[in-house]
Order: structure tokens, then sequence, then C-alpha cells
């Protein structure tokens, strides 16, 4: 169900090794990356890892499976499938195992050569470079960097026509991403960029494992240092001062009361981001008394550690935001911190759904994701074996993180699209954050039109967040209240600060259960623009899906109080929200609610509809709040007890 502004398969075909008639190119690189050259040839008989990747199965019917569980009207709502149910019906078919391993056999590598991976999606086996060029008619050649360091790639190549429905994608190829033989070069490059972003410039080096970095875009912004003196608890003044207490009383919500075993609440970080204890028992002891002390039950993914080495409000800002509130509003349930990457590589939000699901380790692009044991060493790295499975996922994981969909491939995209459809058929809600720049991507950058490359931010193209375009997440934008209103009073798109990300993909098509809000958008508030903004065609998927206060948040840093702002305070909001419906659900017997999309389009009346204020960007005003769903805040902010009562009604 997924499209791209491209097609691997439907380029023309051109090799330094002219291809039969029969052949396709299946993927292409149309320069070198950056700081990279020609050195020479490689030898023909230097051995190469081959790895393939065959395409899943029924990914045509995901959406159908996931209605199925997920949508209001379906029997079979809260039928939540089992993980081994779930890879059972999206492996390989025989079909494509048989047709891939005949060619190869057709093409001289003998069986006995050839395994499949545990997973059941790879095909491995070990080739000369003379083998491999004569199967995928193609040159391989030695490229050195400048730093000294050396690698194998090839520039494109080509598989039979009957073949291409079946393979996903082929290693070493393009791709700067594999180890070169010790024979060839002691020195080895782990990663580079190549391939082709989703906006038609080439991907950027460590573009996805940057997440975390304190200069990340994504992370949230801080405003003034305050004292919060005669402050707390006083609901009148929370037009300047966001509290607990404050987003009660915004959304109708109780403060917790039970703490069902089968609930605990997901919050996903990204080494280096880290929580410091003090700074949580300093929240604690104003907002939330019996939790001073308190601790997250900690899940390390590829050494991930709550790091105190670097502090300061580009390291803790994030992590002291994210869990003072997700704890404060659940409790007394648990909280679960998925503390991801070592302090030398960091992590991808790949390598966090690789140790949810095993199944979807082998898969991952050493462009963009960590490899593990951490290759670099050194104070800090991560020498055990990558985390792959082991995990569990809670049933609600809300990421505070986001990339801006032009910096990574379609193909990347889609892959990791699809892992949270399956988790989302397995019964949990995935919730990110949809940005702080409006409807400009992380740090105000827009796409030139004509160069396809990032700009300053004041023209050129919408720049919308991933994963906040993937149908299968539940995308959280931001509202504030208005400038000396009260709490009681409606909100408005959060414009202090940040903008409340939104717009429309350029990658993933419309899915049906928001089809009628978009129609409805476009049908009765326009937007002003041409397609030379955005993607106007009607038929891409929009963002958000709904939002939640994102302004003046009063949160514990470093061991005083400061106010933050961005979409980063709103996901964990609306994710403590679910986790309340799912204790509701627990108590009377019934289940997880699982992807919570297909429901809140069909009950636009559980939200608060937000009809004032833009997402600016891009030099325009961007889009509007108005009646119904909008690219600026979605369908609104929560309306507790009649989503509790909506979630309630279903089985």
């Amino acid at each position: 169900m997924l499209f791209s502004l491209f097609s691997l398969s439907a380029l023309a075909a051109s090799s330094l090794a002219l291809p039969s008639v029969n052949h396709l190119v299946h993927e292409k690189r149309d320069r070198l990356p950056p700081g990279w050259r020609y050195d020479e040839k490689l030898q023909s008989s230097e051995v190469l890892p081959m790895r393939i990747a065959l395409t899943q199965s029924n990914l045509d019917k995901a959406e159908e499976f996931l209605l199925d569980v997920s949508h209001p009207d379906s029997p079979n709502f809260g039928k939540h499938w089992t993980h081994e149910d779930i890879a059972n019906k999206f492996a390989p078919s025989a079909e494509t195992v048989d047709t891939v391993k005949s060619w190869l056999t057709s093409s001289g590598i003998a069986p006995e050569r050839i395994s499949r991976s545990q997973s059941l999606g790879w095909l491995k086996f070990d080739a000369t470079v003379a083998e491999a060029e004569s199967l995928l008619k193609t040159e391989y050649h030695l490229y050195k960097h400048t730093t000294g360091k050396a690698h194998v790639s090839c520039s494109d190549y080509h598989i039979p026509e009957h073949v291409v429905p079946h393979i996903d994608f082929i290693t070493p190829t393009v791709h700067f991403d594999t180890k070169i033989p010790q024979a060839v070069a002691k020195d080895v490059e782990k990663r580079a960029p190549s391939t082709t972003a989703a906006a038609g410039h080439p991907v950027k080096t460590h573009a996805a494992l940057g997440i975390g970095a304190p200069s990340s875009g994504s992370l949230p912004k801080k405003g003034a240092n305050i004292n919060i003196k005669g402050l707390i608890d006083e609901l009148k003044n929370c037009n300047k001062f966001i509290t607990p207490n404050c987003l009660r009383a915004l959304y109708l919500f109780p403060p917790g009361i039970t703490a069902n075993p089968k609930n605990s609440y997901g919050i996903v970080e990204y080494t280096p981001q880290a929580y410091l204890q003090g700074d949580l028992d300093l929240f604690f002891a104003n907002f939330s008394k019996n939790q001073v002390q308190r601790t997250p039950i900690l899940n390390s993914i590829d050494g991930g550690i709550p790091q105190t080495t670097n502090q300061g409000f580009n390291y803790n800002g994030e992590s002291d935001l994210d869990l003072e509130y997700a704890m404060a509003l659940i409790n007394p349930q648990k909280t679960t911190l998925y503390q991801v990457g070592d302090q030398v590589e960091g992590a991808s939000f790949n390598d966090f759904l690789d140790a949810l699901d095993g199944s979807y380790c082998a898969g991952d692009d050493p462009i963009q994701d960590a490899t593990y044991p951490d290759p670099f060493g050194g104070p800090g790295a991560y020498e055990g074996p990558k985390n792959c499975g082991g995990f569990a996922a809670t049933k609600v994981i809300s990421t505070s993180y986001s990339y801006n969909e032009a910096d990574l491939t379609a193909a990347y995209e889609q892959r990791q699209c699809n892992e949270y459809m399956k988790l989302g058929l397995a019964g949990t809600s995935f919730l990110y954050s949809s940005g702080d720049n409006g409807v400009a991507g992380n740090g105000g950058v827009c796409i030139d039109p004509v160069t396809k490359e990032y700009n300053d931010g004041s023209s050129g193209i919408f720049n919308p967040s991933f994963p906040g375009t993937c149908p299968y997440i539940t995308s959280i934008g931001a509202t504030q209240i208005v400038p000396g209103a009260s709490v009681t009073q409606p909100e408005e798109a959060c414009e202090t600060v940040i903008f409340s990300g939104g717009g429309f993909s350029n990658v993933f098509p419309l899915p049906s259960y928001q089809s009628a809000a978009v129609k409805s958008f476009f049908a009765n508030h326009p937007p002003p623009y041409g397609a030379d903004r955005f993607n106007n065609s009607q038929m891409t998927r929009g963002f958000p899906d709904v939002s939640a206060n994102g302004a003046n948040y009063v949160v514990a840093i470093d061991g005083g109080f400061a106010l933050v702002y961005g979409t980063s305070a709103s996901s964990p909001v609306v994710g403590a929200i679910l986790t309340l419906i799912n204790e509701a659900r627990f108590a009377v017997g019934k289940g997880s609610i699982g992807f919570a999309n297909p429901t809140l389009y069909a009950n636009p009346g559980a939200f608060n509809d937000i009809t004032q204020g833009g997402n600016q960007g891009c030099g325009t005003p961007g889009f509007s709040s108005v009646t119904g769903w909008d690219p600026v805040t979605g369908l609104g902010t929560p309306n507790f007890p009649k989503l509790l009562a909506t979630f309630l009604k279903l089985p």
C-alpha cells in the first residue's frame, strides 16, 4: 500500500557490464557519497558475503489485517495476534524462496552454498567477485575515503525480470555498508551515505543514528529557568506554567489508582539522552510526592544506560521531561524505560525495533543503524552481541524523537513502517511526536525545489516528519492554552517557541481510516498552496492524528526548574491517557486497545476540536487549525471521559 517518489525497478538499465535483455536495474547509485573516490577494480578472486532480502508475503493485506483487530466496527476488535502468527503470515512465500534459489543455482551457485536466515527473510551465500559480477551484471570496485578507509561497492545491479517481485534488495551492492575482506584492506569503513532519500537527495550518513545527539533537531526546546514557589498546583497559572494537575484539568482525567501487572507504559530514549534521578526526585517532591526515589523499569538495549558523564539540557532535557510527566500521570502504574544504544554509536529506531522483534534484525541498514559489538571500541562502547529480540513491548510506547521523512530512503521507511504494523497486530499502541517546526523539518529546514537539498527554511517545499507519516503509528501534535485564558477554555495550536509539526507525506498513501477526514479538510478548507509546496494530491497520509499541550511545561532539569516546549511533551501525555484507558479495560477483563487510530477517527466527538492557530514554516503561514481534522492539531485534544467510554464499549 506504499508508494514512493521513485521506483527502483523502473530505472533505465545501465551498467559497465551490459545486462541481458531480461534483466532490470534493481538499485542504482547516481553519485559517490562525499569524501569517497574510486580507487581500483576489485580482484575477481576476492570473496563477498552475499545477502538477499526476500520480499515478505501478504504486505498488500497489511491494512486489512490491522483494521480487523483495531477498527471499532470489526467483530474481531482486540483479538490481537501472537508473534508466531505474525511471523508466519508475513514470511516470504515458498514461491519467492524457490524462484530466487532457482535463479541462483541456474547461475552457478550450488544449493549447498545457500542458507536461509533464522528469521526466514534472507538467503545467504559467499561468492567470489567474479561470480557476483556475473550474477548481478555489474562490476565491483574498491573505493577510498579521505580518511584512507576502503570500501567495496558497485554503482548498480541487475536481476532477471521474473525475479524482481521476489527481492527487496541485495548486499553488498550500491549501499556503502559492507566490511571488505581483510586481505583487501585492514582498515574498514563501517558505514557511509548512499542511495537516494525520499526527497531526491543523497542519504546523509548516520541520519538515523543521530536521533539522540545533543544537536538533534527533534529534541524539546528550553525556555526560562523559573522559581516554582507559589506556582505549584495552582490551576490559575496553567496558561503560563503547565504541571501534571494542569493536564488533568485540561483533559479531564483523574490520577491513577490501580496498577495492573499487565500494564506498563513504555518510554524510549536514545543515548546519550538520559534522565538524572535527582531531577526526577526534585520533580516528584513537588508534584507527585509518593514517587520520590522511584525509578523506571530499565530495559537496556545494545548497551543503553542512563549515562551521567555528560549533563545539561541537551543531554537530560528530553528524558527528564518524558519520564517526569509519564511517571506522574500514570502513577501508581509502572513505567518502562527503553534506553537504546551505547555512548559511542548511539542507536536508531530500527535498533529499538530489533530488540522487540528478532526477525527484524537481519534487515537493518548499516548505513543508518548501529552495529554491535561496537566496532569502534573505547570508553562507553558496548562489546556484547546486538539485542535481537528478547524484550517485550509494553502496551503503549511513546517516542519523543523524529526524523524528517526526506532524511531516509522510501524503502527504509516502508520497512520500518511495516514493523509498526506488525507490533500493532500484537496489541501495542505506538506514538510519535510530530515535530516542532510546523510544516518545516527538524531544525526548521525545508526542501529546495530544484536541488532537493535542505535549505535554511525561508522557502521551499514543506518537510514532513517520519515516523509521523507512517499510517501505522499515532502522530501527536502540540497545542497551548491561549495566553491569558484559563485552563477551562479551548486551546489553540501551539505558537509559543515551537509550532506543531503537520502536513502530508511524500511517501505513504492515505489510509482508509483517515480518508474521510482528509477529504473533508480539502473540500471545506483547501490550503492556499500548490504542488510546488506540498503533496496536494489528496491521496497521501496526513499528520498529526491528535494533539496535546506542548508549551510551558515545568520540568526539573539539572537540579533546577525550567520551562520546556515541544511535541516531545505532547506525546507522553497522550500515551499516559491511553495507558490509563488500558488500565480500565484490564480491570473489566478486556485487552489492550492496540492500534488506536481507526477508533480515534471513528469517534471525533471524543476530542476537543482545535480551531485557532497554525503551523508556519518554509516562509509561509503553514496550515491553519479548522473545524474537524487538520494538519496542525489533527482531531484535537483528548476528552478523557468520552474517550474512556468509547474504548470501554468495545470488546
